[in-house]
């Protein structure tokens, strides 16, 4: 169970307040030659050490206030005790808080008040033993809190940079699947809705015909559960045991398009690609292919080029579209990007030659 932080200071403060008491009383009684113990002396140090309940609102007056209230308990010839805790503490919640120039300058400044209150009392300049014990506990203290101040400090930059990275990675992961979910249902849909219009146009005219659509609707949902179950597995186990997708199953894909009223020349072949650059280029055809059916103004011829060379790899998706515009930027292009930007290629697309072509290069590591 975590304690809120005022049980905290309460229980701070009774302890500290009920150990100079202690402390004090006890010197009082078993040290020889102490002053006694007397009620004004146990209420000045109860006053003095009940103000570390608000230490941590106004540290710097009250390690001022408790300096002075220590420095005249000590110089009123009343019993001696650990009254010097109290500004301490003070001190060191003031270093931690404002910093060592915040806390050292109004150090510095109270030992010098000191000093002149013990002049204009003694009439002397002379300096007693004490005077370097003060500085040593001055600088011992603040060393002690800038110390702690800084290691803090620390600890919340690394915990921010933690969760900062963690935030990024969720990003990743969440963006990651947001394209894989959508280039495998927007391809499954889009070639599934071609298909159904096909069907309730020659439905009455050539049922032989309307018949082959249902079957490559069929055969587009099934493709599009398969993948979606894969997809949905690997978000519920938090391990990708799917298969990755690779060009090697691209003719599933230019055979979509074919059922779909479409042309397809393929020139060039991909060759052997790592696992990454295979995936995202296959997800790029995918979506590229889906974009000919989904927007092309009454496409009928796609072209598909593969080329390899050292170092790099690159795929045109050429379609004759009539009349293509330069698109608004929707989820399938800015997917197609960031998969091409995390492998540090790129991919553009836009209209040219009457049609729309998209262009993707992709580097290939240890190719030279």
């Amino acid at each position: 169970m975590r304690w809120p932080p005022w049980v905290w200071r309460v229980v701070r403060t009774v302890v500290v307040t009920a150990f100079v008491l202690g402390a004090t009383s006890g010197a009082s009684r078993w040290q020889s030659g102490a002053a006694p113990m007397t009620p004004l002396s146990a209420a000045w140090l109860a006053a003095t050490g009940l103000v570390l309940l608000v230490v941590h609102r106004f540290p710097l007056t009250l390690f001022l206030l408790t300096s002075a209230s220590a420095f005249g308990y000590y110089t009123s010839g009343l019993p001696g005790g650990p009254v010097i805790l109290v500004p301490t503490i003070a001190l060191f919640v003031l270093t931690r808080q404002r910093g060592p120039l915040v806390a050292g300058s109004t150090g510095v400044a109270a030992l010098a008040a000191a000093y002149v209150v013990h002049v204009v009392l003694t009439r002397s300049f002379a300096l007693e033993t004490g005077a370097a014990f003060l500085v040593v506990w001055l600088t011992a203290v603040i060393g002690v809190g800038t110390a702690v101040r800084y290691q803090l400090d620390a600890l919340a930059a690394r915990r921010e940079q933690a969760d900062e990275h963690r935030h990024r990675l969720a990003e990743q992961e969440r963006l990651r699947i947001a394209r894989e979910v959508h280039d495998v249902v927007a391809h499954s849909l889009a070639m599934i809705n071609v298909q159904a219009g096909v069907t309730a146009h020659v439905a009455d005219r050539r049922p032989e015909q309307a018949k082959e659509a249902l079957l490559n609707i069929k055969a587009a949902s099934a493709s599009a559960l398969k993948d979606l179950r894969a997809t949905l597995a690997v978000l519920r186990s938090g391990e990708d045991k799917a298969p990755a997708p690779s060009l090697a199953q691209a003719g599933e894909l230019l055979d979509h398009a074919r059922d779909a009223g479409l042309t397809v020349d393929v020139h060039g072949t991909p060759g052997d690609l790592p696992a990454p650059v295979d995936a995202a280029a296959y997800r790029i055809l995918q979506e590229s292919l889906t974009n000919v059916v989904r927007h092309a103004d009454r496409p009928e011829h796609v072209d598909v080029r593969f080329e390899r060379r050292p170092g790099a790899f690159t795929m045109r998706v050429r379609d004759d579209g009539r009349g293509t515009a330069q698109p608004a930027p929707g989820h399938g292009l800015r997917g197609m990007g960031e998969r091409a930007a995390a492998l540090g290629g790129r991919c553009t697309a836009g209209p040219v030659g009457g049609g729309f072509e998209v262009c993707v290069e992709l580097p290939i590591e240890g190719e030279a």
